[in-house]
């Protein structure tokens, strides 16, 4: 089986734009990722508490 040399080069740029449009998307929703994240945790204590009581 052969690989075109240039295909490795088309396959990295092609990984490059995912890995770009991943971290914009991740940066984008980043606050409302945090806040989800803070109000499971604060519900999760929530439930912790009450079980102990």
């Amino acid at each position: 089986m052969y690989i075109d040399p240039n295909t490795g080069g088309l396959l990295f740029q092609a990984l490059a734009a995912i890995f770009v449009a991943g971290s914009g998307v991740l940066m984008f929703f980043s606050r409302n990722i945090r806040e989800a994240i803070a109000k499971l945790r604060r519900r999760m204590r929530k439930e912790d508490e009450e079980q102990e009581k």
